[in-house]
């Protein structure tokens, strides 16, 4: 038998403590990974903040009549313009991280480089580093309180190191208007189930960037012949004879799956990334930093909230029962397989 991909844990998948020194053995090389991907990304990142009171020095910009800013009389002097000098707005602002810690996110294929978990906790850190650096406050739900640090992405890898068992999805009552928080999850929960936890966000205001840690082998189904697939949440198994007959309608599900929850984040004003990990973290990183220094905000100010009337007829079909077409009632399934057949590793 080949095996395509497999459940990165030292014991059973379902046991919290097993998968608790898992994470723990991770975070201080994921620190250095997210440290490496920070220096390639730093250049570009100018930050979130804009012109407005503050002590430190922002721009020059030309003058225009009736402005009410302060003229630089030495940086005018220099040529034929008149220039104003303008400070920074110094107000921070609080970004909530969270990175899946459920055992789907163990999951990793041949064709990827790393685990869907460890993706995740690196795209995390790597904000956290980030965004302690320009100055904002950063907090991580269920485990830290908002707070300012230049050292922010060592003090969450810390906490996440001694923490115990972290819940699948953790209350963001708690988290209020005119915050953002990044959530980094491979969303393979019903669509439903997902949009009914990030209801509160809208409800209140919030602006979410949802980043979707993909494997390879999830999106394409490369599975033919003989096939023993294991659902990592629940534990159960489906053997299915011809595993490349599921394959298409695994894939619309799945596509389906991944349009809808896009949909709805647009709908919101929310940003919404795919990441494999196959590809580069900074590829999300950027992409997530144009997300979040857009203007246009908080469209998730909706009266009434959130998700509410606005699935119309599913879209997705299928996906409550079944998770992955069909193949078991956990919502994970096809994650782990072993295969007989003509299909390498």
């Amino acid at each position: 038998m080949a095996r395509i991909g497999e459940v990165q844990a030292p014991a059973a998948t379902r046991d919290a403590l097993a998968r608790g020194r898992l994470r723990a053995s991770l975070v201080p090389d994921l620190l250095v990974e997210a440290r490496r991907i920070v220096n390639t990304v730093i250049a570009g990142w100018h930050g979130r903040r804009k012109r407005g009171i503050g002590e430190n020095f922002w721009q020059f910009r030309p003058y225009v009549e009736g402005d009410a800013s302060r003229i630089d009389w030495r940086r005018s002097a220099r040529d034929d313009h008149t220039y104003v000098r303008d400070r920074e707005w110094e107000a921070a602002h609080t970004v909530w991280l969270w990175a899946d810690p459920s055992p789907s996110m163990l999951y990793k294929s041949t064709g990827a480089g790393v685990s869907k978990q460890s993706r995740a906790l690196v795209l995390a850190l790597a904000m956290a580093e980030l965004l302690s650096r320009s100055g904002e406050r950063i907090a991580w739900p269920g485990l830290t309180d908002p707070f300012t640090a230049r050292n922010g992405a060592e003090r969450i890898a810390a906490q996440l190191m001694h923490a115990g068992e972290l819940p699948a999805k953790p209350d963001l009552s708690g988290i209020r208007r005119f915050c953002d928080i990044i959530i980094a999850s491979d969303f393979l929960d019903p669509v439903e189930e997902t949009m009914a936890w990030l209801d509160v966000l809208a409800r209140h205001g919030v602006r979410a960037h949802l980043i979707e840690v993909a494997d390879p082998a999830e999106e394409t189904f490369p599975y033919a012949g003989r096939t023993e697939f294991t659902d990592p949440e629940t534990g159960d198994k489906l053997t299915a004879g011809r595993a490349e007959m599921l394959g298409d309608e695994y894939r619309l599900l799945y596509i389906a799956r991944r349009q809808e929850l896009a949909a709805w984040c647009k709908r919101l004003g929310w940003s919404f990334t795919v990441n494999h990990t196959d590809r580069l973290a900074s590829d999300a990183l950027v992409r997530l930093h144009m997300a979040m220094t857009a203007d246009g905000g908080y469209a998730g100010l909706i009266a009434g909230g959130g998700y509410a009337g606005l699935i119309a007829g599913g879209g997705h079909a299928g996906l409550t029962a079944s998770g992955h077409a069909g193949l078991t009632g956990g919502g994970h399934a096809g994650l782990t397989a072993d295969h007989a057949g003509k299909v390498g590793a």
